[in-house]
């Protein structure tokens, strides 16, 4: 069981570098919830592979920093009748 949630762990780091994807973009892709996502990246990763999880810090960081403005995008697009 172990081995698995460690195989994970990567497998989520690397589809987060190689995409730029969030959190929940990732949780979405492999059938997880966000918390899972969160604790393998930030709790797990950096025991299993410590640059693997710098770079995925670096873009966590950008995407929290960034997260305010996709929530204004996405309220404009809602409110001016565009959304479906």
């Amino acid at each position: 069981m172990k081995d698995y949630i460690e195989e994970r762990a990567v497998e989520i780091a690397e589809h987060i570098i190689s995409k730029q994807s969030t959190v929940r973009q990732t949780a979405k892709v492999f059938g997880v919830s966000k918390s899972t996502v969160h604790k393998d990246v930030t709790e797990r990763l950096p025991k299993i592979n410590p640059l693997l999880a710098i770079k995925v810090k670096r873009i966590l960081d950008k995407n929290k920093a960034e997260r305010h403005i996709r929530g204004g995008k996405a309220t404009k697009i809602k409110y001016s009748g565009l959304a479906k």
